[in-house]
Order: C-alpha cells, then sequence, then structure tokens
C-alpha cells in the first residue's frame, strides 16, 4: 500500500499533468480514506490520520496538547477529530511523536477549480511571504510565477491589513471612551479569535465585528469581480478553517499553504527568482507588518494617532504569541492584572511568519518583512491613495463608513 507522502505528490503530478483520473485508475491496494481526503478534503476534518495510531493512551501527546480538545479518543482508543472544534492550530501535528498526523491539503481541487473556471482567478497573499520562497523573490516575481501556475493575478492581502487596521482604529476611538474600557483584536489569527469565542466567550463583547483581512481580500474580488474565484496563499492550517466559517465562507473558495505551493513549484520546476518582475502593490507599512507579533497592536496605534491626533485616552497595547502566553494574558485580563486597553494575541511563536505551514524560521521571516514594511511608500492607511481610491470603488465614500454593520468588512457573529 502506498505511503501517504508518495500518494500526495504523484496524485500532485498528475493532476499537474491533467492526468489526475487516469493516475487513479492505475492504483491498486490503497488507503480509499487518504485518497479520499486528498480529492475532497473539504468532505473531512482539518487534521487527517495517515495511519492508525498505536501509541499508548499515556504517550499521546496530541490529546495532551490541543487547547480546544478536538482530538479525542473513543472509547476502543481510536482517535478521532471533533471538526466542530478544531481550529486547525496544528498543535497535534506537531505534537505526533510517530508522525501519524497531516493537515488538510486542498491542492489538488484547487488546482481543478483554476483549471476549469471560467472567470477570472486570483491568488490572495499573506503579509507574511516575504521571503518564503527565497530572499531574491519579489513581490513581482512571485505574482508572475502564480500566474505560470494559471492565476490571472495575485493581490496583497496586506493592502485589505490596512483597510482592517483603519476599521480597528475607529473602533477603538468610538468605543474606548473610559480608563476601563478595552479592545480585543479581531484581526489576523483565527486560533486568537476561536480561543475568546470558544473558551473565553464573556470577551466577546471586547472584539470589534471585523473580518480578517483575509475575508477582507475574498469578499472585496468578489465584490468588484462577482465570478471571481479566490485562493488564499499563507503559513497557516487554521486560515482553512476560518474559510469554512458558515457566515464568511462566501469570501474565500480556497486556501492553501506556502509549503502547498512550493510544491506546485517543485514540480512544475518554476524558481519565482527567475521570473519577470510584474508591477508593485500599494499597502502602507501598517498594513504590511501584520505579519510579526506587535505589527497589529503598532499598526492600529499609529492609524488611531493619525486619525484623533488630541485623543484623551491613548491605546496601550499588550500582546501575546504561542499557546501557553496567550492563554496566560487572557486570563491576567480577566484576573484584572493588565493595565493595556487593546490586546492582540497569536497563536503561533514570532506571530504569522511562525506559521506551521511557513517554509523559514520566524526569525528570519519577521526580519524580510520588517525591511519591507521600511520599503513601504506610507507609514499608515490614512496615508495611503489607493486605500481610499480602492474603498470609493466599494462605495465607501468615508472612512467612517467602515463602522457600518452592514459593510462587507464587518463578521455579523461578533457584532455587539
Amino acid at each position: 500500500m502506498k505511503r501517504f507522502d508518495d500518494l500526495y505528490h504523484e496524485l500532485l503530478k498528475a493532476t499537474l499533468e491533467n492526468r489526475e483520473e487516469e493516475y487513479i485508475e492505475t492504483l491498486d491496494q490503497i488507503d480509499t480514506y487518504q485518497l479520499d481526503c486528498l480529492l475532497h478534503p473539504k468532505k473531512h476534518p482539518l487534521v487527517w490520520f495517515t495511519d492508525e495510531c498505536d501509541c499508548p493512551d499515556e504517550s499521546r501527546h496530541c490529546v495532551k496538547v490541543c487547547p480546544f480538545h478536538a482530538i479525542y479518543p473513543d472509547k476502543s482508543g481510536k482517535l478521532h477529530i471533533d471538526e466542530e472544534a478544531c481550529a486547525g492550530c496544528s498543535f497535534c501535528i506537531q505534537e505526533c511523536r510517530a508522525k501519524r498526523l497531516t493537515g488538510s491539503k486542498d491542492i489538488i481541487p484547487t488546482l481543478q477549480a483554476i483549471r476549469s473556471h471560467k472567470g477570472l482567478v486570483y491568488a490572495l497573499i499573506a503579509p507574511a511571504f516575504l521571503g518564503q520562497f527565497s530572499n531574491d523573490v519579489s513581490p513581482g516575481k512571485l505574482r508572475s510565477a502564480f500566474k505560470k501556475i494559471g492565476f490571472d493575478g495575485m493581490l496583497e492581502v496586506a493592502l485589505f491589513a490596512d483597510i482592517l487596521t483603519l476599521k480597528e482604529a475607529l473602533e477603538f476611538d468610538r468605543n474606548i471612551l473610559t480608563e476601563n474600557d478595552f479592545q480585543l483584536t479581531s484581526c489576523c489569527c483565527p486560533v486568537w479569535i476561536a480561543w475568546i469565542k470558544n473558551i473565553y466567550s464573556d470577551l466577546v463583547p471586547h472584539v470589534p465585528p471585523s473580518v480578517s483581512p483575509m475575508i477582507a481580500s475574498g469578499r472585496a474580488v468578489k465584490a468588484m469581480y462577482p465570478d471571481a474565484l479566490t485562493v488564499f496563499i499563507g503559513p497557516c492550517l487554521a486560515k482553512k478553517a476560518e474559510a469554512r466559517n458558515k457566515d464568511i465562507a462566501d469570501a474565500v473558495d480556497y486556501v492553501l499553504t506556502f509549503r502547498e505551493v512550493q510544491d506546485i513549484f517543485d514540480i512544475m520546476e518554476i524558481n519565482p527568482a527567475d521570473m519577470e518582475d510584474s508591477e508593485k502593490d500599494h499597502s502602507s507599512r501598517a498594513g504590511r507588518i501584520y505579519a510579526y507579533t506587535g505589527g497589529v497592536s503598532e499598526a492600529v496605534k499609529l492609524t488611531l494617532e493619525r486619525l484623533n491626533p488630541n485623543r484623551k485616552i491613548t491605546l496601550r497595547t499588550q500582546k501575546a504569541d504561542g499557546v501557553k502566553a496567550c492563554r496566560d494574558l487572557i486570563n491576567d485580563l480577566i484576573a484584572g492584572k493588565t493595565t493595556a486597553n487593546f490586546y492582540e494575541g497569536m497563536g503561533c511563536k514570532g506571530g504569522c511568519v511562525g506559521g506551521p505551514k511557513a517554509i523559514i524560521p520566524h526569525k528570519e521571516g519577521r526580519i524580510n518583512v520588517e525591511e519591507y514594511g521600511t520599503l513601504a511608500a506610507y507609514p499608515t492607511p490614512i496615508d495611503n491613495p489607493y486605500v481610499i481610491e480602492l474603498l470609493n470603488r466599494l462605495g465607501f465614500e468615508t472612512i467612517e463608513s467602515l463602522l457600518n454593520e452592514s459593510d462587507i468588512f464587518t463578521r455579523k457573529s461578533l457584532i455587539r
């Protein structure tokens, strides 16, 4: 019987060569569950079993580390994934000593959709992409590499992080009126939001009802091009869980990780560093620095200072990254041991640059993102004319209209 990794890479190669059906017909003595996972990933939880677990109960680290108790044994000892509870944090995969767990791979149906789609197909690239595919790969070269795969264009999600920075700053300015008020960022990290919604639900009223930059980019594209296919690409398995959430499932059609895209580049023998350098995107520094711990806090603080420089109650930030640090931060907040009024949590060490599907170490990723931030022509979204132009194109006459609870950048399930 084929090993899962072999099946995955052979099926991926066959799909890229448009002969997946022919390949499947040649398979003999395969694990039909594994094949179905690869062909129809949305039918399955985000974590897959590549083999039966035979670890003793006391050594099942995967069960112990899950902050959402989403992986559990039944009475016979067989492990299961609770799809509703799983946030895609990947901790169980990282702690599986037998290496029998893997994250959802959406690459086969994504490639099939790109090939068959009649409208525009957009790659939405996460702000953490700098240096992931080599330090010699500029945004323009990466855009050209995606076009070689079959995408019509690539958008930097950092531009939409600019918009969400404006929205979060406006929310803070409207709602934080006394020294006892506080706000928890709703941007970026779906693991952080899952903790708040599922475990610390009493804090939900302190979370502004903004969608993430990923969802904002997908909705914006579909508002302008209703027939477009949107594919988000980033370092995070949890984004696949977020894209499946029923109240925002209209935004992003597929989610791929950096490693899945690297697999495509490898098989197609595409070296993005050798591609033509296409036109640049227009995000500000504020949107670009979302990819590392503290970036959201800094972006919102700088934008708030531009929005209301004479504000008496200033934004005081506290941030945390990684499971333990985020849990400690929330518990300290509940216990009254904190003094900040704006809290940022990132489920991965280092922030998005430390995501489980990143290709390079998070410290290197942060350096790359910081350098890219310094190259931005504008420090904040208020200074960025492209943000205002995009908002106008989407029907927003003023930046204050971002507080409208019916706009495309609002998540209905988190409205206070």
